[in-house]
């Protein structure tokens, strides 16, 4: 059997101007969790990591420490098939349409617009964007120029099929991603119903793993959201 470990990209940037890059926070946490498996002498064969900046980073960080601790670490392949969902997008062509006719989102928006402190704010854009993505992902509205749910949760599929297929035996591997991707990856070892998938995509930690064992034809999940290198309360984060 072969492992494979999703990573959940350590913490962007909220609430600045450009979300797709770590915060030094995140740094710490990719750093702590490279220190961790390197301290375990984890063995790594394989890594893939998504497109986005925040995935390249996270990647990038692990395997430095990898390098200061003269253990090797194999090259880093970008996959797109292991990017995020739209949600950004999803929610700024929705929000003033849903505003107009929906309460909750309307006053989950004017929580967030009020809010007095970055915790606040965090919290509140939290809630009102979980708001907004569920009704997407139940069919109450379509956003023409944004991937579908079902299309999203098809290419991360067809990318973990690709990823699988070009396994060697007992292999252990790592993909570096986002809470969406992880999800369905889980969704499938568990042949859970489609509509679990995003109430699992809010779970996973920042910098967390998650453990699948392998083979041709089998797909099982040992372990989901561990975070065993980030002991400090402090560096637990969703977003």
């Amino acid at each position: 059997m072969g492992h494979l470990f999703l990573v959940r990209h350590a913490q962007a940037s909220f609430l600045s101007s450009n979300y797709d890059r770590l915060s030094s926070l995140g740094e710490q946490q990719a750093r702590s969790l490279g220190e961790h498996w390197a301290h375990r002498r984890f063995r790594l064969d394989r890594a893939v990591c998504g497109p986005a900046v925040r995935h390249r980073d996270t990647a990038r960080i692990v395997g430095e420490a990898y390098q200061s601790a003269g253990l090797p670490v194999p090259p880093v392949v970008v996959a797109p098939e292991f990017d995020e969902f739209q949600g950004e997008a999803v929610l700024s062509a929705a929000l003033p349409k849903l505003m107009d006719g929906n309460e909750t989102v309307r006053a989950l928006n004017q929580a967030m617009q009020q809010a007095s402190s970055d915790t606040e704010k965090r919290t509140s854009f939290e809630r009102l964007f979980e708001a907004v993505i569920t009704s997407w992902v139940d069919g109450q509205f379509v956003v023409d120029s944004v991937e579908s749910w079902p299309a999203f949760c098809e290419r991360v599929n067809r990318g973990l099929e690709t990823f699988l297929s070009q396994a060697q035996r007992g292999e252990t591997s790592v993909i570096f991603t986002s809470g969406g991707p992880i999800a369905v990856v889980v969704q499938r070892s568990l042949r859970l119903a489609q509509s679990d998938t995003l109430k699992i995509a809010w779970m996973s930690r920042n910098s967390s793993y998650t453990e699948f064992l392998f083979s041709r034809e089998r797909l099982t999940l040992s372990s989901f959201n561990a975070f065993p290198h980030l002991p400090d309360d402090r560096m637990l984060t969703y977003r």
